[in-house]
This record gives structure tokens, C-alpha cells and sequence, in this order.
């Protein structure tokens, strides 16, 4: 009996530390989220780069005191009209905290400077196959008392327009 219980304890053990073992070795996960948009075949205006907007530097030259424009070219199309664009809330402005250091924003999307009311981007003609519009925003030129950290937010909007009979 003795011999069977001293066989078997030292049995008992290897079995326990190799499935310790196997749930010390664990194993490594990673969460992938994933997204995806397709726009409908009648109307979109979404930029080419889907990372476009999200944390844009407009970057400073030390030599010529100016920033550097930004710029991202929008695919756009409706098949049903032309398409208009404006910025919500007016031109936007980089802002650092001091209304009277604001820096005026230039927007022109497909050549044409956004304001808060809504004008044509794209024509008809251009808008039902689909076009390549490049959106270009550029800063005015920083005075020597405009310094710090700066930020803008400007929510553009685009309307599908049906044509006019």
C-alpha cells in the first residue's frame, strides 16, 4: 500500500506542474476594431485619406514666420445635381485661448473660399461622374505677439443639391 501512495503522490505532482506549467506559458490576445464606410453610389464628399482631419499641424517656418498650408483632396459626387459646401459657423480661426490673438483661417475647396453660407463647389456636369477637389487651407501670417499653442476646429458641410428645372 505504502509503495502504490509513494508512486502515486510523485505522479500526482508531475501531472500538477505540467498543467501549472501550461497555464503559466498563457497565451497573448490583442483586440483588432475594425471599421469600414462605402459610401452610397448617388452622393459623398469624404476625403481620399480616411486619417484626413483627425490632428492636422499646420507646421511654423522660423525663417519666414508663416505656417504651413494644409491641404487633402475630397472625393466628391452626386449624380442627382451639383454640390455645395460651407463651414459651419463661419470661417474658422486658430485659437489660443485670446480672442484678440486669433489667426484667420482660409478655406477654398475646388477653388472656391468656404463661409458660413453655402456655395457651389461642384457643378453638375463635374459632380455626376465624380470628381478630385482639393481642399487648401491656408493661415494668415502670425504677427510677432501671436505665440503659444493654437487650435481650430471647422465642421464643413456639403449638400447634395438637386438641379434647378
Amino acid at each position: 500500500m505504502f509503495k502504490k501512495f509513494a508512486v502515486a503522490v510523485p505522479l500526482a505532482v508531475l501531472a500538477l506542474s505540467s498543467s501549472v506549467t501550461a497555464i503559466a506559458a498563457g497565451e497573448a490576445s490583442h483586440t483588432v476594431n475594425l471599421k469600414a464606410n462605402i459610401p452610397t453610389t448617388v452622393f459623398h464628399a469624404q476625403p481620399r485619406d480616411p486619417n484626413w482631419g483627425r490632428d492636422e499641424t499646420m507646421t511654423y517656418n522660423l525663417v519666414s514666420g508663416e505656417l504651413a498650408p494644409l491641404s487633402a483632396i475630397y472625393d466628391i459626387k452626386n449624380t442627382n445635381g451639383s454640390v455645395h459646401a460651407y463651414i459651419e459657423g463661419g470661417p474658422a480661426v486658430l485659437f489660443n485661448g485670446d480672442a484678440a490673438q486669433n489667426i484667420a483661417l482660409t478655406t477654398t475647396l475646388n477653388g472656391v473660399t468656404l463661409t458660413g453660407s453655402p456655395q457651389e463647389v461642384v457643378n453638375e456636369a463635374d459632380s455626376t461622374p465624380g470628381i478630385g477637389a482639393e481642399m487648401r487651407i491656408v493661415a494668415a501670417k502670425p504677427s510677432a505677439t501671436q505665440r503659444g499653442s493654437y487650435t481650430a476646429v471647422m465642421p464643413v458641410v456639403f449638400d447634395a443639391v438637386l438641379p434647378t428645372l
